[in-house]
C-alpha cells in the first residue's frame, strides 16, 4: 500500500467503525479535545519547572561544572568523558540530551565509541524527571516516594549496561 494513503485509510476506518457503532463522532472528538486541554493545563506547571531547571543548569554553567566533576568517575566506569553531558541531561530533558548527542557527534565523530554510546543511551532511556512530573502530576500524585529513585536506579543500570555492550 502507498504510504501516503495509510493515514487517510486509517482515519476512514476509524470513522466507519464509529458510525457502525452509532457513536457521535464529532461530540466524542470535542469531548476528547476538551479533556486533552484540561490535562495540558494541569501539567503545564510541572512541565515549566523541568524545562526551567534544564535551562538554568545549561545557562549558569552548572552543567559544565557537573560534567567536569563526574568525568573521572564515569571514565573509571568505562564511559567516555564526552558522554557525560548526555548521561546527565537525559533524565531531565530529551531535547537537551539530543543537543548533547549532536555535540558529541560533532566533536568526537559519528563512528566514535562516545557517539555510539550517547546514541544508545538517548534512544534506549526515558526522561525520568520530565515524564515523571507529567504523569505523576496528571494523576494527582503528590508524594512519589519511590518512583523517582527507582527510575533513576533503572536508568543508571541501563547506562552501565550500555557501557558494557557498546564497543
Amino acid at each position: 500500500m502507498n504510504e501516503s494513503l495509510l493515514l487517510p485509510a486509517l482515519l476512514m476506518l476509524a470513522l466507519l467503525s464509529a458510525l457502525r457503532a452509532k457513536v457521535n463522532v464529532y461530540d466524542t472528538f470535542v469531548k476528547g479535545a476538551k479533556e486533552g486541554l484540561a490535562t495540558a493545563v494541569e501539567i503545564a506547571p510541572y512541565l515549566a519547572a523541568v524545562l526551567t531547571a534544564v535551562a538554568l543548569l545549561r545557562e549558569t554553567g552548572l552543567m559544565d561544572a557537573a560534567q567536569r566533576a563526574c568525568a573521572p568517575l564515569l571514565t573509571a566506569l568505562g564511559l567516555p568523558a564526552e558522554s557525560v553531558g548526555t548521561i546527565l541531561l537525559r533524565p531531565l530533558s530529551g531535547s537537551a540530551a539530543l543537543a548533547s548527542v549532536a555535540d558529541v557527534l560533532k566533536t568526537a565523530g559519528p563512528d566514535s565509541r562516545a557517539a555510539r554510546l550517547c546514541c544508545v543511551i538517548s534512544g534506549a532511556s526515558e526522561t525520568v524527571f520530565f515524564t515523571g512530573s507529567l504523569y505523576l502530576g496528571a494523576a494527582g500524585v503528590r508524594r512519589s516516594r519511590y518512583a523517582v529513585p527507582v527510575s533513576l536506579a533503572a536508568y543508571a543500570v541501563g547506562v552501565l549496561a550500555a557501557a558494557l555492550i557498546v564497543r
